[in-house]
């Protein structure tokens, strides 16, 4: 198919949910009864989901986009040949020079969208195997080192620096060490790591590889969250293509050196906690373990085990491919490198946006996000997840970044951002948070299982207008002990969106009357 027309139409979850399966059949059905010759390619998503299905055109000045794109535009786009590149109302020209694209800087998202997500030649085309290629020509403390050097740390919303956690782990004396990687991927609003499962799956089971070489482990894990079927099949299918390819090593028996295993959740939010997800993988009640020891000591089994995020393994495999010194040359103070922002809630362009740390809340809020969809007014975010503090409109120009957030009582999490307008009632949104907490608590500690219980009924007294002064000085207290005592984040975190919705909005907590 030299001649053939390329159109790419994505696979990736979020398009397939507003038909662009029944989009690319329409559009080879037409180009069938137009004699045109083309080669549809089912890529990953640019990350522009307000466009989806986005549907590209490769041309000889580059790709041109149109979307969103549904069946009944097809004939409609082919008469006004858009398989030339030609102008259409759902034309946005070249996809690289959209702003909403052009403004980012991608370096762990560069080929998601880009390339067939399981075409292992496109990813090598397009510079995958690099740092797999460079990795195997060093030894395993210089990787640490090229990690450590970068400044990577964890993007599952810990901001543990990486290279410290396999310095860890490789110094270990084992017969077995482990790679897990946590896709339990369950914040509201975040879709980062589905996004690049589906799209660039090599690009997370090189960064696997790595680890392993760095730290010497023969196993590794992928703990993906049941609500993903998507990317589950599409990691099965790559990690088959992988070892068929032989690029985890092969043993004297024929076997993969490295060998990588897929496992499912039963849709625990807790198990997203490492300790929990452990436990989860050996087949326990998934439960969060008192620290020490710590997983790069005695983790899975007992083992040395490197537990990372989706998206810090596969920064990996771009540190080792371009060097620690161009990774660290993005962002700002201890925040190195890029992150993946995930704008949801009522934004009018929400998507993926890769920035380097130090943008700040409002560039991407109003500036990629465009604001709210519905045309109301913005009242507040929830940055950093379910468990992640309400910011005002009057604090947007905070930098986001680990310790600039952390200062202003707020948290980056793994980068959601949810937009609420002021339809919002912030009384009930505490109430969910402490709802949440109940609902999701593994009930090991006395302070979250109970704590978060006696949150939610005093809320729902304060919501009533029953004694609101002394409710909400016992809700402060209650905060606090849950903050101190709790034994992980679960319980330790969920104040946060409680307290800092009674701070910024304290209204709502003696207007609010009635549960619903």
């Amino acid at each position: 198919m030299a001649d053939a027309i390329k159109i790419f139409v994505p696979c990736d979850a979020a398009a397939l949910s507003v038909g662009a399966d029944e989009v690319a059949d329409a559009i080879f059905q037409e180009a069938q009864s137009r004699n045109i010759e083309i080669d549809i390619v089912r890529n990953g998503s640019r990350g522009m989901l307000w466009l989806e299905p986005l549907v590209e055109v490769q041309t000889s000045k580059g790709r041109v986009a149109y979307g969103p794109v549904a069946p009944g535009d097809v004939a409609e786009l082919f008469e006004a040949k858009f398989h030339e590149g030609g102008k259409h109302t759902l034309g946005y020209g070249l996809t690289e020079q959209i702003p909403y694209f052009a403004k980012q800087e991608r370096l762990t998202f560069a080929r998601c969208g880009v390339i067939d997500p399981l075409d292992l030649k496109a990813y090598e085309a397009h510079g995958g195997l690099k740092g797999l290629g460079n990795a195997l020509k060093m030894n395993r403390a210089d990787i640490v080192a090229q990690v450590t050097e970068s400044g990577l740390r964890g993007r599952g919303g810990a901001g543990f620096p990486t290279g410290i956690k396999w310095k860890t782990a490789a110094e270990q004396n084992a017969d077995q060490k482990y790679i897990c990687c946590n896709a339990d991927e369950g914040d509201s609003g975040t879709f980062a790591d589905r996004m690049l499962m589906e799209g660039d799956p090599f690009c997370l089971i090189e960064g696997m590889v790595i680890a392993a070489l760095a730290v010497g482990a023969s196993e590794g894990y992928i703990y993906l969250r049941s609500e993903y079927p998507h990317a589950a099949s599409t990691l099965r299918k790559a990690i088959a293509l992988w070892e068929e390819a032989g690029l985890s090593g092969r043993n004297e028996d024929g076997s993969p050196r490295f060998n990588l295993h897929l496992r499912m959740g039963a849709g625990a939010y807790i198990c997203g906690e490492e300790s929990s997800m452990l436990e989860s993988l050996e087949g326990k009640r998934g439960q969060v373990k008192v620290k020490p020891p710590i997983p790069a000591i005695s983790g899975l089994f007992g083992k040395p085990t490197i537990v990372n995020n989706v998206l810090t393994l596969a920064a990996v495999t771009d540190i080792l491919t371009k060097g620690a010194a161009h990774y660290k040359n993005f962002g700002m103070g201890r925040s190195r490198g890029t992150q993946a922002f995930q704008l949801a809630g009522d934004i009018a362009r929400g998507g993926l946006v890769e920035k380097a740390f130090g943008v700040t809340l409002d560039e991407l809020v109003n500036g990629f996000g465009g604001g709210t969809h519905t045309g109301k007014s913005i009242r507040t975010v929830q940055a950093g997840g379910p468990l992640g503090a309400y910011i005002p409109v009057s604090g947007f120009d905070v930098a986001m970044d680990y310790e600039t957030l952390a200062q202003s009582g707020a948290m980056l999490g793994h980068g959601g951002i949810v937009v609420f307008n002021d339809s919002v009632d912030m009384a009930r949104q505490a109430r969910f948070a402490m709802e949440f907490c109940e609902i999701e608590s593994c009930g090991k500690c006395t302070p979250c299982r109970i704590g978060a219980t006696r949150g939610k009924e005093t809320l729902d007294k304060i919501i009533a207008g029953e004694d609101r002064v002394d409710n909400l000085q016992i809700l402060d207290d209650l905060c606090d002990l849950m903050t101190d005592a709790s034994l992980c984040a679960m319980g330790g975190l969920t104040p946060m969106p409680v307290q800092s919705a009674v701070k910024h909005f304290p209204e709502d907590f003696w207007r609010a009357k009635g549960v619903s």
